[in-house]
């Protein structure tokens, strides 16, 4: 304890110096909470949507450029759906139309995503694409003229200037569709912007593209692996399309995959951005192997006192190393605070910009990593200048000046 109080009283002691040097550990540790706390709240954002969606789906898409609408020369046909609801394993096969669509609302124009449902496979269509409806009614068999928007477009000055409302009529390339319902968030502004049809509305509205669907949803039939009915889907269908293997022009994967996927660039992403932050903090620790050995050459006297009456070289290196964790903790303290703050502040920040998915969670493993973490950088950091500190003799220390 005695040893705590003696490094408490000289970093006091030298106000400005140990202030400098904690605020280089401050900026790193809360650089760091703050993109884990961020990357954690994704991880958990996808977790949460991997739960509702299930992991009984499969994707089936053509290999085109883009994502899904952007690109008309690449689609699934009518017929290989139905090919693949015939495979052993798999309970329901649906194509989905997917195009960018202009809209028009008070002479106002904006290009967004319009999706399709079939009305035969509601409830699998609302699993992948997770949505709930949040007011009015939702789409239903002979709703040719009809769409369901997405949540952003009851917020006025969002997407429009003013507010659409249940029953307003909008322009969809050109023809008038009327407003019956809007779903709940997302939890980002693509998806909240877009704006659904039936599979008969939507093919009313583009002829051209009856029975060529931008992707397929499949569910699996419960007890299955979907990874090997993804796997045996494949290959049934590359013989249907009478394709050499490697030479697919369509992919199909799990959903868990996809979401692994994800994931997998998710951490690349946070990896690297924590790199970055880590950069701070070697830096930091060079700062505070600098301020040691600054302070050990100005208190080389006091160390002689302190060896001439007794004290050994395991107390002085003890006194020095403490004194440099205690600066990693304070300054790892400070950061969490610091990076608490932000990331909160960001989380509100997103939430009002229609980003959900972009909010941080706290886990007390993160809190504690960190500090633990900038004790370490502190403590390893002062463990050379400490050393030296322990093996200086007491009578070139007193001698020096």
């Amino acid at each position: 304890m005695n040893y705590i109080k003696y490094a408490w009283d000289n970093l006091r002691h030298r106000k400005l110096r140990s202030f400098l040097t904690i605020l280089s550990i401050l900026i790193g540790i809360a650089a760091i909470f703050t993109l884990v706390s961020f990357g954690q709240g994704l991880s958990n954002f996808v977790d949460v949507i991997s739960s509702e969606v299930g992991t009984d789906k499969l994707i089936i898409q053509s290999k085109g450029i883009g994502a899904p609408g952007t690109d008309k020369n690449f689609f699934i046909e009518k017929e290989e759906v139905d090919f693949l609801s015939k495979i052993n394993g798999i309970d329901e096969t649906t194509g989905v139309y997917f195009s960018v669509a202009q809209i028009e609302h008070d002479r106002s124009k904006k290009f967004v995503f319009m999706g399709s449902q079939n009305m035969n496979y509601k409830q699998l269509i609302m699993e992948v694409y997770t949505l709930k409806l949040h007011s009015g009614r939702d789409l239903k068999k002979g709703d040719k003229k009809k769409v369901v928007m997405g949540y952003n477009y009851q917020l006025p000055k969002k997407i429009y200037e003013t507010q659409l409302r249940l029953r307003d009529k909008i322009k969809i390339n050109g023809e008038e569709f009327q407003i019956v319902g809007f779903y709940e968030p997302v939890g980002n502004p693509q998806d909240d912007s877009n704006i659904y049809l039936t599979n008969e509305g939507f093919e009313s509205l583009m002829p051209e593209t009856k029975d060529k669907f931008q992707f397929a949803i499949a569910r699996v039939q419960k007890g299955i692996n979907p990874g090997d009915i993804a796997d045996k889907a494949t290959i049934k269908l590359r013989k249907f399309k009478d394709q050499k293997e490697g030479q697919e022009d369509f992919f199909i994967m799990t959903y868990e995959q996809l979401i692994q996927t994800f994931n997998n660039i998710l951490g690349v992403i946070n990896g690297v951005l924590v790199l970055i932050a880590f950069i701070s903090l070697v830096v930091a620790g060079v700062n505070i192997m600098n301020t040691m050995y600054t302070t050990v050459l100005e208190r080389t006297k006091e160390i002689g006192i302190l060896k001439a009456i007794g004290a050994k070289n395991h107390n002085i290196l003890l006194i020095f190393f403490i004194e440099s964790g205690m600066v990693g903790l304070f300054g790892g303290s400070l950061g969490v605070g610091l990076g608490w703050g932000i990331s909160t502040l960001g989380g509100r920040i997103a939430t009002d910009a229609g980003y959900q998915m972009l909010q941080p969670i706290f886990p007390l493993e993160l809190v504690i990593g960190c500090l633990f973490f900038a004790l370490f950088i502190g403590a390893i950091s002062g463990l050379m200048p400490a050393r030296q500190a322990s093996k200086l003799l007491p009578v070139d220390a007193l001698r020096y000046e």
